[in-house]
């Protein structure tokens, strides 16, 4: 099941469902209007999506005519994980942690599918990072590892834009990860039967002009999905919809020699395998 989120006619968010080049408009069926509201319904509202899916009287649109939002408009957290493979933490010099590094997006620093990443005004540093998305599907707190991806409802993409300098300022990675719009998230979320269990296996490309620039594998996580599941929810309730930011392979742009930075007018893609290609143009601040 491929579900994504975007503008009706008058401009209000909706959810849909991919099936092929067409959009079936969940929300003109019945079904709530975001992704958030239908994970909230538990199982019971992803199977009655399957049903509707499964009909062949539905509406649908063209999906070369929707205006794309992101998957998740408003989720009440989206953890990003830092240093979660070990050829990244190799390229920048870093020790492999023995905990996950765990910091936070908030919903103002991405946009979906389409819309351009904006390169902030105060800087030229601006980086990309090719990273898997775990959407959480039921709600729990200290989760156990061993039961961690029955939590999982599914997976999406992320592009963790990332500003280094106001990274580096301080301990804190926060400042340099949540400047307005430098992230890309979408195009879609794809449950998780759909895929091995815990995403694992799945390769993870970016490629900033058709350049690939990282390659990688999400098995090459230090910690996998089902750790990060365990490891975010130890102390904080995970609710349906929270998101977490899996980590980036090896080949980002600031450690390149000459570093790679994305600019105004570059086109910047994250493909993953079984769940889709992510692409955003970038764009300067105005």
């Amino acid at each position: 099941m491929r579900l994504l989120a975007f503008l009706d006619d008058n401009g209000r968010p909706t959810l849909g469902a991919r099936d092929g080049n067409s959009v079936i408009h969940l929300t003109a069926e019945g079904h709530p209007a975001t992704l958030e509201a239908l994970l909230h319904l538990g199982e019971d509202g992803l199977d009655r999506v399957r049903a509707t899916i499964a009909g062949k009287s539905v509406r649908r649109v063209p999906l070369d005519q929707i205006v794309w939002l992101p998957p998740l408009l408003n989720p009440s957290k989206a953890f990003g994980i830092g240093l979660n493979y070990s050829d990244h933490a190799r390229e920048i010099g870093a020790t492999p942690p023995p905990y996950p590094v765990i910091f936070q997006r908030f919903p103002s620093s991405w946009v979906a599918h389409g819309q351009a990443m904006i390169q902030p005004r105060l800087s030229t540093q601006f980086d990309y990072e090719a990273e898997l998305v775990a959407v959480i599907g039921k709600a729990g707190r200290d989760i156990p590892r061993e039961r961690a991806l029955e939590h999982v409802a599914g997976y999406s993409i992320f592009n963790d834009g990332t500003v280094r300098d106001y990274q580096a300022r301080s301990h804190q990675w926060l400042w340099g990860k949540n400047f307005d719009a430098s992230g890309g998230f979408g195009p879609e979320f794809v449950s998780a039967d759909e895929l091995p269990p815990g995403a694992q296996g799945l390769n993870v490309q970016c490629r900033l002009n058709g350049q690939v620039l990282q390659d990688g594998n999400t098995r090459d996580m230090i910690f996998d999905v089902a750790a990060l599941v365990s490891a975010c929810s130890e102390g904080i309730s995970l609710q349906p919809g929270d998101m977490i930011f899996t980590g980036t392979p090896a080949g980002v742009g600031f450690v390149r020699q000459p570093p790679v930075w994305l600019r105004p007018g570059d086109v910047c893609e994250v493909e993953i395998e079984g769940i889709g290609t992510l692409r955003n143009p970038i764009a300067a601040q105005a």
